[in-house]
């Protein structure tokens, strides 16, 4: 394993015992980066903010569910589980009987039941209890050579979690849940089952009509050349392939747009041609959630037209990067374009689908070696500016075939972390 994966594999630990960190436990953990695992202080400051770690706010599990550590002392382990079962039973009853309601801490209610579910989980396993209990006392960091806050550059306090060379946003490892049980949505997106993906780097954007422009002036043969090139060359794109372009220029002004009237044959292309791949369902699921458990978009339970292009709010895509990013830095993950994925569609994939790094249709490899494969439905996520708010949640599914192009379907790239 190499430095800087030891480094993720570390800050993914902390974040299993607790998901905030104090200011000077951020301070302790960028000087292991430096000084035990060789990083640059950017690197890893970005590696800690991409973790998803909250830092400054100290949540305490025992205070969360009006416990105290010294309640724990002296109890056997069945006995620490009957108390905390039975105060979180108590409190999440209360938070059920309150509706609607405005909490005094500013969060909603649905919020405020996740976080005790968090304590919970954390207080009942002792190994993660032990593990919370130590970051608040401080003690998780080992003594370090110190590093003098002066020798800790002013850009590895604020730098982007994006990498400066492809603007990649990095998904950290890790379980979250995927697909969801509500009862007023599709069976394809049901069960809710836990799904566990190993890190990668995602585009912060969707590919866009200058990016796309660079591919196709290199690769010539994916140029639309109209009805000829159609009927002569491919069965990998239809007749409206890149409609909205003229003589192998995309419209006047839209350069930052997302590129639309993209067949997943294309996209798949691309994506070989920069080094990348397109994400799978669930590595698109995983980024598109942003590090929340349970919330129907990226950024909560609500969504209006301050938050993406959807609904025909604008009536055309806008350029990338316009609204509000998620928890992990990605700009446009739902609304403006629906999004190619590598996945083969199947309904019923979330019935039977392997519980680590699943993809359906084979394996990562043996899809990218078939890429030219075509009469194929190909998954599609994220809703787009035409798309209803009920299509904009982040466990949608929809489809369309590899070959289709469509003027709300566009994509983003990935590569793995050790790439």
């Amino acid at each position: 394993m190499s430095n800087r994966n030891e480094f993720i594999f570390l800050i993914n630990e902390f974040k299993t015992v607790s998901p905030t960190i104090s200011y000077e436990q951020r301070k302790g953990l960028l000087r292991r980066g430096i000084k035990q695992y060789g990083l640059s202080a950017d690197e890893a400051t970005e590696i800690i903010h991409a973790s998803g770690l909250s830092i400054g706010e100290r949540v305490d599990f025992f205070e969360v569910l009006s416990l105290s550590i010294t309640e724990f002392e002296n109890r056997s382990e069945s006995e620490i589980v009957g108390l905390v079962e039975a105060a979180h039973n108590n409190l999440y009853n209360l938070s059920l009987k309150a509706g609607g309601r405005p909490r005094a801490d500013g969060r909603t209610e649905e919020q405020w039941r996740t976080l005790l579910n968090r304590a919970r989980e954390t207080l009942i396993d002792r190994p993660k209890r032990e593990g919370h209990i130590a970051i608040l006392q401080n003690e998780v960091l080992p003594p370090t050579e110190s590093i003098p806050e002066e020798e800790i550059p002013i850009q590895a306090q604020t730098s982007s979690k994006t990498t400066e060379q492809d603007r990649m946003v990095m998904i950290p490892a890790g379980e979250f849940q995927m697909g969801c049980d509500d009862i007023d949505i599709s069976d394809e997106e049901k069960p809710a089952h836990s799904v566990y993906v190993d890190a990668f780097y995602m585009d912060k954007y969707p590919v866009t009509n200058s990016q796309y422009k660079e591919f196709i002036d290199a690769n010539p043969q994916w140029r639309n050349l109209g009805w000829f090139d159609y009927h002569h060359i491919s069965k990998l794109r239809d007749s409206d392939y890149l409609l909205n372009w003229f003589k192998g220029n995309y419209p006047t002004g839209k350069a930052d747009h997302p590129v639309t009237w993209i067949s997943w044959h294309a996209a798949m292309a691309y994506a070989n041609w920069v080094g990348k791949r397109l994400p799978t369902e669930a590595e698109w699921e995983k980024a598109a959630r942003g590090g929340l458990t349970g919330q129907r978009f990226p950024w909560g339970q609500m969504i209006d037209v301050r938050n993406a292009n959807y609904d025909k709010s604008v009536g055309e895509t806008t350029p990338v990067g316009k609204y509000p990013e998620n928890g992990y830095g990605l700009g446009d993950v739902v609304g403006n374009i629906s999004e190619w994925c590598l996945d083969q569609w199947d309904s019923k994939f979330y019935k039977y689908t392997e519980s680590r790094n699943p993809v359906s249709g084979g394996n990562i490899e043996s899809i990218i070696d078939y890429t030219t494969k075509p009469n194929t439905h190909r998954v599609i996520r994220g809703g787009s500016w035409y798309s209803s708010e009920q299509e904009l949640r982040v466990t949608y599914r929809d489809s369309l075939a590899s070959w289709k192009t469509s003027s709300l379907v566009g994509f983003r790239c990935v590569k793995a972390v050790n790439t």
